[in-house]
């Protein structure tokens, strides 16, 4: 292994340890015959030092470094004379004993902060530089945890994890088909599925009695706010149940990702009747954070000599 530790892992209890990192230079700062460099993993940032006591050789490579450098570092774990409260490794530097350049960079085209100076074209022409900045990471970082709690709620629940073909024929649904053309079978093509749906039925018949996929789906259709071309869904199926059972299996599977993933304890849901959600707010999804109920006038309009509302 290149490192004994991560960027976001050394805390005040590991003064004194010898240590190895590796990782991306966040940026460098020299301040009174001391360079100092953020040194950056998936985990988290860490401070090394590199003093005026240090060998003249190891000073010039740190004074070398530029942002997005690849780097191994040894060194020792010593308590921060300045302290950082907002940074969970804030509290520690590393005082550098070697540094070997792992891999050189060259200037990035935007800066890898959080608040970045790249526009939307430009982080998508560099996506892996992109993908680095912690925004970005977290967002990957947090569909990890929410697929993984999922799976452990379903799989205790009795679900079976079934994965089903992406080449498939047709299906008779909505959406319009992407079609991937057979070079074994001239002319003919397969179509990629606008949902599992097709499969469903087939292990219910079958006597896999609940199963469910983390799945992807395909539809050639125009984009809408909640859609794109390819998207992801939770799709599940049981048998040998009431809408009871359906209701009381996917609440809690909501309440278990509320309380893993964000540490919220949620009540019992609130039940609405399709006819009072289209009757107050115009939708079969209502959005009722904020009250804002539709009110009819009917009574209070009508017959009173104005046609357009009679």
């Amino acid at each position: 292994m290149l490192r004994t530790h991560n960027c976001g892992e050394l805390r005040i209890s590991d003064l004194g340890k010898q240590v190895q990192l590796s990782g991306w230079v966040q940026k460098t700062r020299e301040l009174g015959g001391m360079t100092f460099v953020d040194l950056r993993d998936r985990f988290g940032t860490t401070q090394l030092v590199f003093n005026e006591n240090s060998p003249q050789e190891l000073k010039t490579a740190a004074d070398d470094l530029g942002r997005e450098f690849v780097v191994q570092i040894e060194g020792e774990v010593i308590e921060r004379s300045s302290k950082n409260p907002g940074l969970p490794t804030g509290e520690v530097e590393i005082a550098v004993k070697a540094l070997k350049v792992l891999n050189a960079a060259k200037t990035p085209p935007f800066t890898i902060e959080d608040d970045t100076d790249g526009g939307e074209d430009l982080r998508m022409k560099y996506r892996y530089l992109d993908l680095r900045r912690k925004p970005v990471r977290d967002k990957l970082l947090l569909r990890h945890r929410v697929g993984m709690a999922v799976r452990n709620y379903l799989d205790a629940q009795g679900f079976v994890d079934v994965e089903t073909p992406y080449l498939i024929k047709s299906t008779p649904e909505g959406a319009r088909d992407f079609v991937v053309p057979s070079r074994m079978n001239e002319g003919q093509f397969y179509a990629l599925p606008q949902s599992p749906q097709t499969f469903k039925q087939l292990l219910m018949v079958s006597g896999i009695d609940r199963y469910y996929q983390i799945v992807k789906c395909f539809r050639d259709e125009d984009l809408r706010a909640d859609r794109q071309p390819e998207f992801t869904q939770i799709d599940c199926e049981m048998s040998f149940v009431e809408q009871e059972d359906i209701l009381q299996t996917f609440e809690g599977l909501t309440k278990h990702l509320l309380k893993e993933i964000v540490g919220v304890e949620a009540g019992d849901f609130p039940r609405m009747t399709y006819a009072d959600a289209m009757r107050l707010y115009g939708s079969d999804k209502p959005d009722i954070r904020f009250g804002m109920q539709f009110v009819e006038l009917n009574d209070v309009a009508q017959n009173k000599g104005f046609k357009v509302f009679d």
